[in-house]
């Protein structure tokens, strides 16, 4: 098993949510998170904020820290390339901010309802959420 940790733009939460369903990986944590990347801020910022984007408007009037939203997603070892490229494919503008990505081992999980534990606590569908 592995889990999936993954730092994307606020607004493509939904089309994210939308693509995983799609490839049968619908269990997922979601959280608010903030933060940056080593670049400096630059025009697209400025074009972000007319646009209506919320992490350009809240960089312009506030904090460096950028919204985010972070996906922990658990899943058997022969989906994490689907996971990834699915991940990849919706939030990839080719932009700075577009995020990053990391897989990590999970060595043990456990149903809590059930006492159950290895692959077997993950969905049907093959993930399940941290």
């Amino acid at each position: 098993m592995k889990e999936i940790l993954a730092i994307i733009r606020m607004n493509k939460i939904n089309a994210t949510k939308r693509a995983l369903a799609e490839v049968d990986l619908p269990s997922f944590t979601a959280r608010k998170v903030v933060g940056r990347g080593k670049g400096q801020v630059d025009f697209l910022l400025l074009q972000g904020a007319e646009e209506g984007y919320e992490e350009a408007i809240n960089q312009l009037g506030g904090p460096k820290l950028i919204p985010k939203r972070m996906l922990t997603i658990v899943v058997p070892d022969n989906k994490v390339d689907l996971a990834v490229k699915t991940i990849i494919g919706v939030n990839k503008t080719g932009q700075k901010g577009d995020g990053k990505i990391f897989v990590c081992p999970v060595s043990e999980a456990i149903r809590v309802r059930t006492g159950e534990d290895g692959d077997s606590v993950l969905d049907e569908e093959g993930s399940a959420s941290a």
